[in-house]
């Protein structure tokens, strides 16, 4: 086994930089000679096939459940647990038009970083407060755009699956944009590619859809309750649909924006 992960990684390593590299360059120009981002451009497809095409070098195959919730083409909030750097390509292949937030470090990436600029993703520094909250407001800009966002509450990746703590930005941003929260559970990619291991396991990750939460008519004052009610539902699910307990379910969302 420990054979076939390492040549399956070898193959990845070297599709992703070619694809990285085509693709990537294709969106750098398409945004220096202006092209729109809108519904079907190159802007809205790359993410899609990028991500698909390393799907399908290391092996993994990402089952869809309940596809329906990802909406009727109106934007939405995703909000996802996060387990895996596979979390990203996994969720990419699968959604609807969509801009991710993400820890600004990928943004410093030679070509990865400067065509996901170029895509539209939303640089986040984690530990500055202040960029943090002008990076949500980029955020509900994009979804004023008519694009759906996804963020990951947790901040970073996990070591296991048991939900933890959430942050309250992408909450606030969910109640000043008016749109619904479609929370997501991810289970697999901890197995594919676990935090900290290099080595990448072929093998099958689903992606499970949950009812969505309105957020019409909220305040900011009720952020802690919508964060504690998304919460409370990937924990319900992760705990029927595998059996994995989280401990401390009162846990409330943790500071990162007033």
């Amino acid at each position: 086994m420990i054979v076939v992960s390492i040549v399956v990684t070898l193959v990845l390593a070297v599709v992703a930089v070619i694809a990285t590299t085509l693709l990537g360059l294709g969106c750098i120009v398409a945004a220096l000679i202006g092209v729109q981002d809108r519904r079907g451009s190159i802007f809205d497809w790359t993410p899609r096939v990028w991500s698909r095409i390393l799907l399908a070098a290391a092996g993994v195959r990402v089952v869809m459940h309940n596809p329906e919730r990802t909406g009727d083409g109106d934007p939405h909030i995703f909000v996802s647990n996060h387990m895996s750097w596979f979390d990203i390509p996994v969720l990419a292949s699968s959604l609807p038009r969509y801009k991710f937030v993400a820890k600004a470090e990928l943004f410093r990436i030679p070509m990865f970083g400067p065509a996901i600029r170029a895509i539209g993703m939303i640089p986040m520094e984690r530990q500055n407060r202040k960029a943090a909250f002008a990076a949500y407001e980029r955020a509900a800009e994009k979804i004023r755009g008519g694009s759906s966002v996804v963020v990951f509450p947790e901040g970073t990746r996990g070591d296991h699956y048991p939900i933890r703590p959430f942050k309250k930005g992408p909450f606030v941003l969910a109640i000043a944009a008016g749109v619904p929260i479609v929370p997501v559970v991810v289970h697999g990619t901890h197995e594919a590619l676990a935090r900290g291991s290099l080595l990448v396991r072929p093998g099958r990750v689903d992606v499970h859809l949950l009812e969505a939460v309105p957020t019409a008519g909220l305040e900011y004052s009720d952020r802690d309750a919508l964060a504690d009610k998304v919460r409370k539902q990937l924990v319900e699910a992760l705990e029927k649909l595998y059996g994995i307990a989280t401990p401390d379910l009162a846990a409330r969302a943790t500071t990162e924006t007033d």
